[in-house]
């Protein structure tokens, strides 16, 4: 039970700001940097290492765009709308609601681990933000390890992304009802 939607396609911005937020999850996955919390209380300087702060910076990227994205939501035309199963429907908007969360905690929790363990946040331009004494001095510091909360997280939005790429690609040879098309460009 599933048909075309009278509106086949988001709008331009919508589609750009999904791919680069998507590529730009990509990229900082591959380049997170394991053992990072055990190198700096080893005395490693992030700002040395060229994978840190690019990891770093698209994190911040990642929140930011996410900040966008959803006032663009706010205020696109109108998106496609798909008449899916009640089921699928339930199931993309979890899934959906889930990486929107998981953007938004992934910077969050990356801040609570470096402002927790006294690291500096280190970004491209030679940024760097060294110490960060309302996270430290929170009760959230010592709430859990945030290190490991951000590299779960980091897991999860990746396993969760290639669940929602796999149905996309699903809708598209499978059901052939231009879900996939309508994040693609038109033709």
């Amino acid at each position: 039970m599933s048909s075309v939607a009278s509106n086949s396609h988001y709008d331009p911005v919508s589609r750009v700001l999904h791919w680069l937020t998507a590529v730009i999850i990509v990229v900082a996955f591959t380049l997170g940097p394991g053992g990072f919390g055990r190198q700096m209380h080893e005395g490693l300087d992030p700002a040395t290492r060229w994978d840190i702060v690019w990891h770093e910076s698209l994190g911040v990227s990642v929140f930011v765009l996410t900040l966008l994205r959803l006032v663009w939501v706010a205020l696109r035309p109108t998106a496609p709308h798909f008449d899916l199963n009640p089921w699928m429907q339930r199931v993309a908007r979890m899934v959906q609601g889930l990486l929107w969360l998981l953007m938004l905690l992934l910077p969050v929790t990356a801040l609570l681990a470096l402002g927790s363990e006294g690291h500096p946040l280190t970004l491209l331009g030679g940024v760097r933000v060294d110490q960060m004494p309302l996270i430290a001095n929170s009760p959230l510091a010592d709430a859990a390890d945030w290190g490991d909360v951000h590299g779960f997280l980091g897991d999860t939005i990746v396993w969760l992304a290639g669940a929602h790429a796999l149905a996309a690609i699903y809708h598209h040879v499978v059901l052939k009802d231009g879900v996939l098309k309508s994040m693609l460009p038109r033709r």
